[in-house]
């Protein structure tokens, strides 16, 4: 989970001593040094107050360490959400209608993420890429968090969602057991 970084000319690396000019002391000292901080730190978002304080935390995290801040916002599936049963549906309402409604759904999610992007860089926070996915919350942010190599993912501890647990929303809960690196939940 640690990442590595070069160390400049001057600044002190392994064994806290200062970094020179003569190559050989730059390699016997350590010109690379291991730094516990990620690079990349992934932020969920979904409009809920709980993700709001989550990119307070991510944006002051980043601002910190130097990283970089994905925010990503996972759409509802139109599959998912509005058509539980397909074989209930006519097939001719079916070619005419999915089409547009799954546009929609897009469109909302776009339009919620470029919202959510603008209050995180109007509290200071540089945003390196925002990402839309469509689909389940917790598999999409995981698989996101692997896809750009996150340090560290950032998530409210419960959103929008419809079911609420008692501590820990279960899509926090889902990305905690599955995410390949650290997950920070803020409440």
């Amino acid at each position: 989970l640690a990442e590595w970084r070069r160390v400049p000319r001057g600044e002190r690396g392994f064994g806290g001593r200062r970094v020179g000019n003569n190559e050989a002391e730059r390699q016997f000292l350590g010109v690379l040094e291991m730094s516990i901080f990620p690079t990349k730190v992934v932020l969920g978002i979904d409009g809920s107050q709980e993700a709001s304080r989550a990119a307070e935390a991510a944006v002051e995290l980043c601002k910190k360490t130097d990283s970089e801040l994905h925010v990503v916002h996972i759409g509802e599936d139109f599959y998912l959400t509005a058509v539980p049963d397909l074989e209930m549906v006519a097939p001719t309402w079916l070619a005419q209608e999915v089409p547009q409604s799954e546009a929609n759904f897009e469109q909302i999610a776009q339009k919620l993420l470029d919202a959510e992007v603008e209050k995180v860089e109007a509290a200071g926070g540089t945003v390196a890429q925002a990402h839309l996915r469509m689909g389940r919350a917790d598999a999409e942010i995981v698989n996101l968090a692997e896809e750009i190599e996150a340090g560290l993912v950032v998530l409210g501890s419960r959103g929008l969602g419809g079911v609420k647990s008692a501590l820990l929303g279960s899509v926090s809960y889902s990305v905690i057991r599955h995410a390949h690196c650290p997950v920070l939940v803020v409440r």
